[in-house]
């Protein structure tokens, strides 16, 4: 039997983000995406067109409507995501030829509208094509009005101006150059700066690298280490020694050990919350929104598979996952309760030594890999996270032993979910301290990584 024709990365693309554009939430689930992916053998190339686009789709939106004097919402919807591909390519990957980005956006316009529409597109990406007069020039000496960001040191130079000036209109200028939000841009510079904010754009638009946590009960990072590097893939030992940073995309379930569960995939700042805590080995713990399992996981390796540690979580499909995770890991002392019986399992096995928080939260440290949440992330939505927040953590609170331990941890930079939740929490109870705090804010840089917070509050005795 023939073997069925492979699409190409750029038509796989396409058909995602018009997905994406009805509904964000369920692309990046892993549904949509896989089932596309399944129809090329450039699995890669089209997750990066995606992401790429869906990150910068501001921005390629703002040089449609400059260059192609045409703003995006006139574009015909079946038109509008090939031409945000092209565009994407000819601003963001200086390293593919033009002439093959135009050329193939023309064969999908064909493809997916019909011959009438070539002129069309073909007349848009050439206008923009003309209008770029470096797509790799160095941000130290460019035009930042006129050059969109690529790298930390590097973007897409045109001939005319396309962004605000960054000093005079900071919030509209990091908006447009980074597709982020503008009042969590404003927000940034009050608490940040305007450095720091810059750091913050360039992480949230980075592509993020891949950390593995060598599980500590099989292997350490240096034989791990070696072993990925006996496989001829590249990587790098972080500079705490705790993660190994993969320095060439690999497909994770591919990597040496994954089966027997030598390794789990965390990034940097994530890891530090658990690290955090100073667990003990005869510890009773509860993990209570600890789906998909992966800081569950590192409590039992920090506790040498010695604790009581309960995991449990409201989504009962992610729930599926911890178990997932506990088996390929072979840990013993991992029990996963569903949310309905928690209570019954609290009165069991508490009060706990240690209740592990990671609430629910808007990603604001994470844009980079929650693509979709810049599109639906605002302020009345964090306001409504922030009581969900303080209500676990009052609920929380309940269920300590005498000198226990919360670690709240989110994956947000944001105030109204961190440190001023957590002195509102403590301003009411009194039986409880701040032992220690970290905000860690995303980097692009070196061994780049997500933003976050984590602090751990005790009950006094």
């Amino acid at each position: 039997m023939a073997r069925d024709k492979q699409k190409s990365a750029r038509s796989i693309a396409t058909a995602v983000l018009n997905q994406f554009d009805k509904d964000p939430k369920q692309i990046f689930t892993g549904t949509t995406l896989n089932k596309l992916l399944r129809e090329t053998d450039q699995k890669q190339r089209a997750t990066d067109l995606v992401s790429g686009t869906i990150r910068n789709r501001l921005a390629i939106d703002a040089v449609i409507a400059k260059l192609g004097d045409c703003p995006a919402e006139r574009i015909p919807a079946k038109l509008l995501n090939v031409i945000r591909v092209g565009a994407y390519e000819l601003i963001y990957n200086p390293q593919t030829a033009e002439h093959a980005i135009v050329n193939e956006a023309v064969e999908n316009v064909k493809a997916v509208a019909g011959k009438k529409q070539v002129g069309f597109v073909n007349a848009l990406l050439r206008q923009i094509t003309r209008g770029i007069k470096n797509r790799r020039a160095l941000l130290s000496e460019a035009d930042p009005e006129k050059t969109l960001p690529q790298t930390l040191t590097n973007g897409c130079e045109f001939d005319i101006v396309i962004l605000p000036e960054p000093k005079t209109s900071p919030e509209d200028y990091f908006s447009c150059a980074f597709s982020l939000p503008k009042w969590l841009v404003a927000e940034w510079l009050v608490e940040f700066g305007f450095a720091k904010t810059r750091d913050i754009c360039f992480a949230s638009n980075r592509r993020p690298s891949i950390y593995l946590r060598p599980n500590k009960l099989k292997t350490t990072v240096n034989q791990f280490a070696d072993k990925l590097r006996q496989a001829d893939i590249d990587s790098k030992i972080s500079p705490d020694e705790s993660m190994i940073k993969l320095n060439s995309p690999a497909a994770v379930t591919d990597l040496p050990g994954f089966s027997e569960g030598l390794f789990v995939v965390q990034d940097i700042t994530a890891s530090r919350a658990v690290r955090a805590i100073n667990v003990c080995d005869d510890w009773v713990i509860l993990d209570i929104c600890a789906a998909p399992g992966t800081k569950t996981t590192q409590l039992a390796e920090m506790t040498n598979d010695k604790a009581i540690i309960l995991a449990t979580d409201i989504d009962l499909v992610r729930l599926e996952k911890i178990k997932e995770n506990i088996t390929r890991l072979q840990l013993n002392s991992v029990e996963v309760i569903e949310y309905e019986n928690l209570q019954d399992a609290v009165a069991k096995a508490g009060p706990f030594d240690c209740v592990l928080l990671d609430v629910p939260c808007s990603n604001s440290g994470v844009l980079a890999k929650r693509l979709g949440v810049r599109y639906r992330i605002n302020s009345q939505a964090i306001q409504k996270l922030a009581k969900i927040q303080l209500e676990l953590l009052n609920s929380a609170a309940t269920m300590l032993k005498p000198q226990g331990k919360i670690c709240y941890s989110t994956c947000s930079i944001q105030k109204e979910e961190n440190g001023q939740l957590v002195r509102q929490f403590l301003r009411k109870n009194n039986k409880f301290e701040l032992e220690s705090e970290l905000l860690t804010l995303p980097s692009a840089g070196g061994f780049d990584h997500d933003g976050g917070y984590v602090a751990i509050i005790s009950r006094l005795s």
